[in-house]
């Protein structure tokens, strides 16, 4: 692991509006899979070669969960959502930008934008790419979900040796009938149980921050214990 930069930032909070943020930032070059289920475990998570998290001294709101995949049960619900996309094929792959990848991105976004009032600005294919497809070395992947051969949403995760951390997701709102996000964890929560996974790690819960408070209802998970170092043991309950 070859650790290029290493930085703080503070800036509004992303996830809480009326809130600042401190950000500590890390960039990576060559991070291989145990190194990044480290910064994973200790609450970062990776956007290309950038590995970051939260350490703002004044708030805890930005909760660390992961889904405890042994003792998590489909409900009723999940099996109707996974039977409604019976026709919905996907595919495993290294992550990559085309133009449409970039098309998907820009009209999520901006359904984003109108719907939810998220900040909008046009990305480019070198942005996208630093953000989704640089720094995946041997353990990031995109799971393509195509309507016979329409690209309708693309799930970028990286798959370690104990789980699956989910990096992001964006989809086509002409789906929405089909949660698409929904299925996209069903089928990583199906995988880690096929794989002997324990873990599906899900970023931060931040029960203020709509974008973010629905991971609630994906239990049983566990949280992450304050903000530990590389070096220090994590602790999750």
């Amino acid at each position: 692991m070859n650790l290029l930069k290493e930085f703080l930032l503070d800036d509004t909070c992303s996830y809480l509006s009326d809130k600042k943020q401190t950000t500590h930032y890390k960039v990576i070059n060559n991070c291989d899979s145990k190194s990044c289920e480290a910064l994973i475990e200790r609450g970062y998570r990776r956007f290309g070669k950038m590995y970051f998290r939260p350490i703002c001294t004044a708030c805890t709101e930005c909760q660390s969960i992961k889904i405890d995949v042994e003792n998590y049960t489909f409900s009723k619900s999940a099996k109707r959502v996974i039977k409604k996309a019976k026709d919905i094929t996907s595919y495993i792959q290294v992550p990559s930008v085309t133009q449409e990848h970039l098309e998907l991105f820009e009209k999520y976004h901006l359904y984003m934008h109108d719907k939810k009032g998220w900040d909008y600005s046009a990305t480019t294919a070198q942005h996208y790419y630093n953000s989704f497809v640089t720094g995946h070395a041997d353990f990031g992947y995109e799971v393509l979900y195509y309507d016979q051969e329409k690209l309708i949403a693309v799930d970028l995760i990286d798959i370690l040796e104990n789980g699956i951390s989910s990096i992001y997701f964006y989809y086509d709102p002409d789906y929405a009938q089909y949660s698409l996000g929904k299925l996209s964890l069903y089928n990583q929560i199906k995988y880690a149980k096929n794989t002997n996974k324990k873990w599906i790690y899900l970023g931060y819960y931040v029960e203020g921050c709509p974008s973010l408070s629905y991971k609630a209802q994906y239990t049983p998970y566990l949280t992450l214990q304050g903000r530990p170092h590389e070096h220090e043991k994590f602790i999750w309950s």
